[in-house]
């Protein structure tokens, strides 16, 4: 009896703690191919900014398998701008393993067949550039604005790729859109360009108010003293985690750029599973793939 409750749970998405091994989920990944001839770069890039060359799933397979991670949550990459196709086929070859979070024009009049279409291939939530000079701009933006309803009304997740100074007017948005599920990438890049600052951590835990904010303790290479073991950051984890709960923050490893400069997957995923010693056994649970599974896979 106990058996069917647990997997009728699981197939409505109520059970998302993750319970084997490979059950971890990576909420934030990027692919790429070296074929620029069949997916060319979007006007602005070039080959100097592919580093590595390429990072294709067979790239990250030989990555997060070994560390007990099953599922993945691909980030579509800057250079490929609109054109999501290799995303879309990389969750199609693999549609039990990944979700998509594409990039859209929200300036298109044909913005919501565009996310219907995207949605039925994988897709479950789209990455939104959140500069503060971006983020000014919302409140008077119509694409914004629709981006932001069709979000809440098709239960998909808007990625904010943002950074402290955007964090009040990010607040002013969720609170305008009280329905719309967010993600805040990599801390809000906090500690990336200067010390991890109280203020700046303060602003994100603010955030908590609005019940569908959530997260990414993720990009830690990039971060505070920018390498292993990471430690440094379990002060701003600690606070985040008391601020929102751990059911609202997702690991990620941010690959391929978590590999570069001798850092490693391991030592990603080692911080939050075996380097942080308030976090409890089921705040685990969520950080490492229940909460991503809960808004991506449910």
């Amino acid at each position: 009896m106990r058996s069917a409750t647990l997997a009728a749970l699981a197939q409505t998405g109520c059970s998302t703690l993750p319970s084997a091994h490979h059950d971890h989920v990576d909420a934030h990944v990027h692919l790429w191919s070296s074929d620029t001839h069949r997916y060319p770069l979007a006007p602005g890039f070039g080959l100097k900014d592919m580093v590595p060359r390429s990072f294709t799933a067979h790239d990250l397979f030989a990555q997060c398998r070994p560390n007990g991670v099953g599922r993945v949550v691909l980030i579509q990459m800057s250079f490929y701008h609109f054109d999501n196709r290799y995303l879309l086929e990389s969750i199609a070859h693999h549609p039990d393993v990944f979700r998509g979070v594409a990039i859209v024009d929200e300036t298109k009049a044909n913005l919501h067949d565009t996310v219907k279409t995207l949605t039925s291939q994988g897709v479950r939530g789209f990455r939104v550039y959140s500069e503060p000079e971006q983020v000014a701009t919302w409140p008077h933006s119509a694409g914004m604005k629709k981006l932001w309803t069709y979000a809440a009304d098709r239960n998909l997740t808007l990625c904010l790729l943002t950074e402290p100074d955007a964090l009040p007017g990010v607040h002013r948005m969720c609170q305008a859109y009280p329905h719309t599920r967010v993600a805040i990438d990599h801390f809000a890049r906090i500690g990336m360009k200067s010390p991890i600052r109280r203020k700046s951590v303060d602003e994100l835990c603010r955030l908590a108010e609005c019940p569908h904010t959530y997260v990414k303790t993720s990009a830690f290479y990039a971060l505070g003293a920018k390498k292993a073991p990471y430690t440094d950051l379990g002060p701003m984890i600690h606070r985040l985690r008391d601020a929102y709960g751990a059911s609202r923050l997702m690991w990620g490893s941010d690959c391929p750029f978590q590999l570069q400069d001798g850092q490693t997957y391991a030592n990603s995923i080692a911080l939050i599973r075996d380097r942080l010693p308030f976090l409890t056994a089921e705040d685990k649970q969520w950080m490492l793939g229940g909460t991503a599974a809960k808004v991506f896979f449910a």
